[in-house]
């Protein structure tokens, strides 16, 4: 029952005692606890802080690189749509230059054949001439082999002829 009901001298040791050990736990306790628990709570701080800004960052770097994705399909369309015009101008240059080219040889075909019509023709009139000369040389000597006949002949030619 002494302990229920204490008496002075115990209280007294107790409270001593106490109070003793709230100083030594205060003085080379708690502080250095206190401090490791607020340095501990300052590092936190400063990891989610870390955090905040390193998730900033990534939404930025997200952000940088969508933009970079746009501009790089941009570019790639345009790109494309480059490439298409240069092969439609390409296409259609060489149409025009075979189209060119088929004229030209069309051109110099039709210089030809014309050509060719006209030594043709020459070729022809020569043989006609040649052919109408032997016929006129072949009537006129059957007329000439009678005497009586080159006589006409020759007067028929005298009476056009005037001298001066």
């Amino acid at each position: 029952m002494d302990l229920i009901t204490p008496d002075l001298g115990l209280i007294f040791w107790t409270g001593l005692v106490f109070l003793m050990l709230m100083f030594i736990l205060t003085k080379f306790i708690w502080k250095p606890l206190l401090g490791a628990v607020q340095t501990r709570e300052t590092k936190i701080q400063d990891a989610l802080e870390m955090a905040e800004k390193t998730k900033a960052e990534m939404k930025e770097l997200q952000t940088k690189n969508e933009n970079l994705l746009k501009e790089a399909r941009i570019e790639r369309d345009s790109m494309i749509k480059d490439a298409k015009e240069t092969a439609t101008k390409m296409i259609e240059d060489a149409k025009s230059k075979a189209k060119e080219e088929a004229e030209k040889v069309m051109q110099q075909a039709q210089n030809a054949i014309a050509t060719e019509k006209n030594a043709a023709i020459a070729e022809l009139k020569s043989q006609v001439a040649t052919i109408a000369i032997e016929i006129a040389e072949k009537v006129v000597k059957e007329d000439l082999t009678n005497s009586d006949k080159q006589k006409e002949i020759a007067s028929k030619y005298a009476e056009g002829v005037t001298l001066n």
